[in-house]
């Protein structure tokens, strides 16, 4: 029995051993271990990175990778994005996250058909846009469900028409 138990805590050391790499890499570095580009790009949270929650940081980091990735115009829509964001007040960032969330469980073929009405929306002209607009503000979430499933239903049916013709 005793060779047993010395056989199965070999093993066990030998298991923890092999995720150590893993479990330092996975662990965020602080703010001094950051290279120069990483510090560069996340210097606006430089007092505060060391206190932030592993899961941030990581996140953070993973931002910070991608924008290294973007090119110049990518950067530029992504600050207009960040910009937008900020400027939004807390019941609004509410309601985007909460519309995310949604868009997110729609099936692919929903998400495609979503986009497509939005692609047909932006190609309004202004005035109309800005009414449109104006009436979506002055809807509660009910009809607001009900118009997104009426244009999901037409855009729908007008594939069905291109797919008989």
């Amino acid at each position: 029995m005793k060779t047993e138990d010395r056989q199965m805590r070999r093993l066990l050391l030998a298991a923890l051993a092999s995720l150590l790499p893993a479990l330092a890499i996975a662990a965020s570095p602080d703010w001094a271990r950051l290279d120069a580009e990483q510090r560069r790009i996340l210097a606006p949270l430089q007092g505060q990175w060391d206190d932030l929650p592993e899961e941030r940081r990581h996140r953070l980091l993973r931002g910070a990778a991608r924008w290294q990735e973007m090119d110049p115009e990518q950067r530029q829509r992504a600050r207009r994005r960040l910009d937008k964001w900020q400027a939004m007040s807390p019941d609004q960032r509410d309601r985007a996250r909460h519309n995310l969330e949604r868009y997110r469980s729609l099936s692919a073929e929903d998400k495609l058909r979503f986009r497509k009405v939005l692609k047909r929306l932006r190609a309004l002209p202004p005035a109309r846009r800005a009414e449109l607009r104006d009436k979506w503000r002055d809807m509660d979430e009910a009809q607001r469900a009900r118009v997104m499933q009426r244009a999901l239903e037409r855009q729908r049916a007008r594939e069905r028409a291109r797919r008989q013709e």
